[in-house]
């Protein structure tokens, strides 16, 4: 065989191969290609999404983790309010509390001491009887002196 007619097979055989791929491999394998590509810049774009919510979350996290320590900040702040207002109240209370038991009890000292004075003016009348009596010799009748005695007891 001569190798001009060879070579010029071999050529036909390599155009029918390439053709028979082009016709019926390529367009699959490209097709494949192209799929696969767009899924990538799908994925792609997917993750810049994700990325770009994970950091609006991040964000919206944020400024609800400042609400919530400024909402605790103010419920602190009403507690601590609250608490001033209570020992405010309780001193107050206190106070008045005190004041009503010396008031009470300067009035029952008032009532000893005027009762005392009572029991100390008829001590006395009856002792100025008793030593008129003794000083007289002889019996003094308080019911008779009654006037007298309770002027004497006005006195004292």
């Amino acid at each position: 065989m001569n190798i001009n007619a060879t070579l010029i097979l071999q050529s036909i055989a390599m155009m029918i191969f390439v053709w028979f791929c082009m016709k019926f491999l390529w367009p699959p394998l490209m097709k494949a290609m192209d799929e696969r590509r767009e899924r990538i810049a799908e994925g792609l774009a997917a993750s810049d999404r994700a990325e770009k919510e994970l950091e609006a979350a991040k964000v919206t996290v944020d400024q609800q983790i400042r609400e919530a320590r400024d909402k605790a900040g103010e419920i602190v702040e009403q507690a601590s309010q609250r608490h001033s207002q209570i020992l405010d109240q309780a001193k107050e209370d206190a106070v008045s509390e005190r004041n009503r038991q010396v008031s009470a009890a300067e009035a029952d000292i008032a009532q000893a001491a005027n009762q005392a004075r009572e029991e100390l003016r008829a001590s006395v009348a009856s002792l100025a009887v008793l030593g008129a009596s003794k000083i007289l010799e002889k019996e003094v009748d308080a019911n008779t002196h009654r006037e007298l005695l309770d002027k004497l007891i006005a006195e004292i």
